[in-house]
């Protein structure tokens, strides 16, 4: 979602319908060429005992570097800081060395700046502060340190719990200039996020809304826009249409540029320093496959920047980096497909060469804690839980996909629910805002991805569930309905205020399955951003920020740290710039 709802459009009753697809759809970078890939690549590159495809040592998703013919470069350039892709990440960074004088360029493979996100997180904060709240930085560090699996760097963690705070205090000078107010959400819910067990959740969630004063053409925009628009008025211009093909290293090693395929062939580009904010690899199935292989068992839709192909990733592996070693993504639990449809690429797109998912975009209610069952009409797990659990415990069931279903009573219950983070805006449309449970659900409705019913098994039917499917759908339905009645969940142990009664027409059924926003196992850095080599030891010219960036995130998302995942890549531009500029220490 590229901004948040406006007071004016909150305040406006045709901001209902466009509200409800905006949640339904939401979401939510001469000198000697570097080095051949060594006899570690392999182990760098996410090591050979995931399953991926091989050739020799290195997985087939990586290959090698392209030589480049000098004759063939033909423009170069050189600047002092070179900064790659113009996103979440890239433009932040961008506008900071246009603060701080430093000479750069920043080069961008699309043909305009990519979505910004709507969130981000930010600790102890004014706003926190102000809310009678506060955030227990050692104990998160250790929360997150313990939903990694201890594979994340916690000095990494420390630059953004310390240091978000300041680019907090940026960002909102930027946007007030634009004509933005701040909105922090001081909610924690019931402090454990409804996941069934005591999990922290930090306040650190904030987003903007245009004031009553915001002028038409700035309430528009989004963060990414503006930080564009701020570029331009100083002479400052994103090179489009700059697609990375590799970096460049001198004699000892260092990062000294990179080499683009542009418009009128290959520009060189040297650089003191180069700093990669290209994203992940969610637009690569390739790498998908070769590093994160549960994600197209579980998967149903996408909403990534088509962009993030994960090349950011490659060249820096080329010129001698680490990677993270094992994978991490950003799925959510929204992926909602017509009845019938698998997880998986469909076969009419491996067929042509270009794998895709079956659907885009986020159904907001998936996210929701309704009773969800798999294609025999099991209840398989607990439906309260982080937004990634659901899709992988499907990967193992049928399809890969499961059902949600509810009643007449959906505003209710999730009023009930209350549900935090960007899951919250089911609850925001369909109570706060008035849209109702038909405003909220009509367009997916005539989709034909929702489907509605007078009787549960008439549901069923049009859930596609045949026989014996169809006889376990009815009981598992009547047993929920006993958990409910009794306020006691015998069978997975959900919290009483998530549970839901299934019994009042109209009755709703959805298929999910995950809609992928980005993977986050990047380039290994150390506390300042810079990246290491395989040894361990800096790589020097090089930084990475944002989903190219590794080193935080392992296997999934802790997502009760709303807006953690934009907070870090946004303090991790600034901090790098400023350290190139001579800032930090």
């Amino acid at each position: 979602m590229t901004q948040g709802i406006s007071r004016r459009n909150f305040l406006s009753g045709a901001a209902l319908a466009a509200g409800a697809a905006a949640v339904a759809g939401l979401s939510g970078c001469s000198p000697k060429t570097m080095a051949e890939t060594g006899p570690d690549a392999a182990a760098t590159a996410g090591g050979t005992d995931s399953g991926m495809a091989v050739v020799g040592n290195t997985p087939a998703w990586l290959g090698t570097a392209p030589e480049i013919a000098e004759a063939d470069i033909v423009e170069t350039r050189s600047t002092k800081l070179l900064i790659v892709g113009a996103g979440n990440a890239g433009l932040a960074a961008a506008v900071t060395a246009q603060e701080l004088g430093v000479d750069f360029l920043i080069a961008e493979k699309a043909g305009a700046v990519a979505t910004a996100r709507g969130w981000y997180g930010a600790v102890n904060i004014p706003e926190c502060a102000e809310a009678g709240k506060s955030v227990d930085i050692i104990k998160l560090n250790n929360v997150l340190r313990q939903a990694f699996w201890g594979k994340n760097d916690m000095r990494v963690t420390k630059t953004w719990l310390n240091e978000s705070a300041e680019m907090h205090a940026w960002v909102k000078g930027i946007m007030d200039q634009y004509g933005f107010a701040v909105s922090f959400d001081a909610d924690q819910g019931e402090g454990r996020g409804g996941v069934g067990v005591d999990m922290y959740v930090p306040p650190i969630q904030v987003s903007y809304t245009a004031r009553e004063d915001c002028p038409e053409e700035h309430a528009e925009m989004s963060r990414n826009q503006i930080f564009e628009d701020l570029l331009n008025k100083q002479g400052n211009e994103v090179l489009f249409g700059f697609d990375l093909v590799k970096l460049v290293t001198d004699e000892s090693g260092a990062v000294s540029g990179a080499i683009f395929d542009a418009k009128d062939g290959y520009v060189q580009i040297n650089a003191e320093d180069v700093l990669l904010a290209t994203g992940g690899y969610a637009a690569n199935p390739d790498m998908i496959e070769g590093i994160n292989p549960i994600l197209p068992r579980c998967l149903t839709a996408s909403n990534w920047e088509p962009g993030n192909t994960g090349m950011g990733i490659k060249a820096g592996l080329w010129a001698g980096a680490m990677k993270d070693p094992g994978a991490a993504a950003f799925v959510f639990d929204r992926g909602a497909v017509p009845p019938g449809t698998k997880a998986g690429w469909t076969e009419e797109s491996v067929a042509t060469g270009e794998p895709m998912l079956p659907a885009s975009g986020q159904f907001n209610p998936g996210s929701q804690p309704f009773l969800k069952m798999n294609l025999h009409g099991e209840r398989f797990t607990n439906e309260s839980g982080n937004y990634d659990w659901l899709p992988y415990a499907a990967a193992s069931q049928p399809g890969g996909v499961y059902l949600e279903v509810w009643d007449a009573n959906f505003a209710d219950d999730v009023a009930r629910f209350h549900s935090l983070g960007c899951a919250s805006l089911t609850n925001l449309i369909v109570n706060v805002m008035g849209a109702g449970t038909e405003g909220f659900l009509q367009e997916q409705i005539d989709q034909g991805v929702v489907v509605k019913a007078d009787t549960l098994e008439e549901l069923a039917d049009k859930l596609l569930l045949e026989g014996e499917h169809k006889q376990n759908f009815l009981a598992s339905i009547e047993r929920y309905n006993e958990l409910y009645d009794k306020q006691v969940d015998e069978d997975f142990g959900k919290e009483p205020y998530t549970l839901s009664a299934i019994r009042q027409a109209p009755f709703y059924g959805v298929t999910l399955g995950g809609t992928l926003l980005d993977t986050s196992d990047g380039l290994r850095i150390n506390a300042d951003g810079q990246v290491l080599k395989t040894d361990g030891e800096v790589l020097e010219g090089l930084w990475a920020a944002g989903n190219c960036a590794g080193s935080l995130f392992a296997d999934g998302y802790y997502n009760l740290t709303h807006g953690m995942a934009c907070g870090r890549l946004l303090t991790f531009a600034r901090h790098e710039v400023q350290h190139i500029a001579g800032k930090k220490a």
